[in-house]
């Protein structure tokens, strides 16, 4: 993930020395009564059937390369909800969540700009945050059948960062469908959970990380979680798929 990062700073400077050659040359190149509308924003739509609102902005810089950074709000309930943990010994209710979500991306569009305006296909880089709160209750039963009801303030915390491939289709002057095809990297999942209600036994701390491993979307990446009683944070590293939908304005 740490040469992830390098590369991403080494692009965006690289966009920076880009947007002064540009500045240059356009005032040369460029009829003064050419507009160059190298400003876009965009509402990501795959993100909203999860409850996801992540605007963004995007700036293209000289003939082939654009930042774009986003920042957005999850609320509690979308259109997909996910199902609490179900098993022999804990169960708990639906488990949803909320919070904030962060990104930003390095692209290099293949064809040359016409007008600074970026179309077409794309590769670069991308880094993401997502830092989520989420309240989780169940009942717990041991071996011996003593039962137990609890509730943990839990917070979710996902950093992660790779390559990107899409493109963004024009629909007319000024709009856009933006499709981020495949985005392949690393991922940083850390979780912390603090129990608001009495002591639980130890053995409950086991068969969570058991349960936890076996769940829905925990069991298609490489997961280790490990809850104790006297740590009740965990994190792992993993891959990470990223793609997405989003509908573009150009001014």
């Amino acid at each position: 993930m740490k040469k992830t990062l390098l590369l991403l700073a080494v692009l965006f400077s690289s966009l920076m020395f880009a947007q002064n050659d540009d500045d240059t040359s356009s005032s040369s190149a460029q009829p003064t009564n050419e507009k160059q509308r190298r400003n876009e924003v965009s509402l990501e739509f795959l993100g909203m059937i999860d409850g996801r609102f992540i605007p963004a902005y995007e700036r293209s810089f000289g003939k082939h390369w654009s930042a774009k950074v986003g920042i957005g709000y999850k609320v509690k309930e979308g259109l997909v909800n996910f199902s609490g943990l179900d098993g022999e010994k804990l169960k708990t209710g639906d488990i949803n969540y909320d919070g904030g979500v962060f990104y930003g991306e390095g692209r290099y569009y293949v064809n040359a700009f016409n007008n600074g305006r970026a179309v077409g296909f794309y590769f670069g880089l991308y880094i993401k945050y997502s830092g989520f709160q989420s309240d989780i209750g169940g009942t717990y039963i041991t071996d011996e059948g003593e039962n137990f009801n609890f509730l943990f303030d839990t917070n979710i915390g996902v950093t992660s960062s790779g390559f990107q491939l899409g493109y963004k289709l024009p629909i007319g002057k000024r709009f856009a469908v933006d499709f981020l095809i495949a985005g392949p990297g690393t991922a940083r999942y850390s979780f912390d959970i603090k129990n608001r209600s009495d002591p639980l036994p130890d053995e409950f701390f086991d068969d969570l990380n058991d349960l936890l491993e076996e769940y829905g979307f925990f069991e298609l990446i490489d997961t280790d979680f490990d809850f104790q009683p006297s740590d009740s944070s965990s994190a792992f590293n993993t891959v990470n798929f990223r793609y997405a939908i989003s509908f573009s304005f150009n001014f």
